[in-house]
């Protein structure tokens, strides 16, 4: 029975965000804050993951590549509690398949495919200990088919099995669930417009947004907003979810 009167209270509890100086890790990374967790930021980038840092009661951060097989492990013996995991980091490329090159589809699975392996991996006996959850950042790119993300797909289809899988493994004592995004304003889609578009900026944003079903892309507050939800007590039976929150574009 949840006893609660705010729902979605973490109060007491500690959350790790991977790839959470930025985009939809840092937005979640405040929304978990804000409803009571003590969050852990971890990112490559220790200098923005130290700014958000800063504005976050009760959080810390960890200097983290997730790619690192050993660097993931020592970071988490030195953990003593975690009751959430939030899978959220990762790369993308724009490529077909002839244009991927073997270092391109090396380079995307170390990231996006070993280095939540490695993580995962790292907290299953801490999250076991607590009865703890979950929650990985998938896309809708797993299962529709996008031009030009080949290698970025096929990682993404790795993430939504992953998840599939761990629900059933765990299923009783830890929650496993995923969110799959449609286009979401990050810094991945401010980079894509400035590295292929420069000239044409608000053009190529405007036929973006216009490509969405709802007439724009999502926002990193909204994805954390469902993540909050999946980490939540009030998600209590949910596992095994792969829960699409795209505008419209599954539909």
């Amino acid at each position: 029975m949840i006893t609660n009167k705010e729902p979605f209270r973490l109060d007491g509890l500690t959350a790790l965000v991977t790839g959470g100086a930025q985009g939809i890790g840092a937005a979640v990374c405040r929304r978990l804050t804000w409803s009571g967790a003590c969050v852990i930021i971890a990112d490559l980038d220790e200098a923005r993951a130290r700014a958000l840092s800063a504005e976050l009661p009760g959080s810390s951060v960890i200097r983290l590549d997730i790619s690192d097989e050993a660097a993931v492990n020592a970071a988490f013996a030195a953990i003593p509690k975690l009751d959430i995991l939030i899978n959220n980091a990762g790369i993308g490329l724009v490529a077909s398949v002839e244009e991927t090159t073997t270092e391109d589809f090396h380079r995307i699975f170390r990231v996006n495919v070993d280095g939540t392996f490695y993580v995962t991996r790292a907290a299953i006996p801490l999250l076991l200990a607590s009865a703890g959850n979950i929650v990985f950042t998938g896309s809708c790119a797993a299962v529709k088919g996008f031009r030009r993300r080949f290698a970025y797909s096929a990682s993404k289809g790795a993430i939504h099995a992953m998840t599939k899988q761990l629900a059933i493994e765990y299923a009783g004592r830890i929650r496993v669930n995923a969110i799959s995004p449609g286009t979401t304003d990050t810094p991945f889609v401010d980079g894509y417009i400035a590295k292929y578009h420069s000239h044409e900026v608000e053009k190529i944003r405007a036929e973006i947004n216009a490509r969405q079903p709802v007439g724009r892309l999502g926002t990193p507050e909204e994805m954390a907003a469902l993540i909050l939800y999946l980490a939540s007590r009030e998600a209590g039976y949910v596992t095994g979810s792969i829960v699409f929150i795209d505008g419209g574009t599954m539909a």
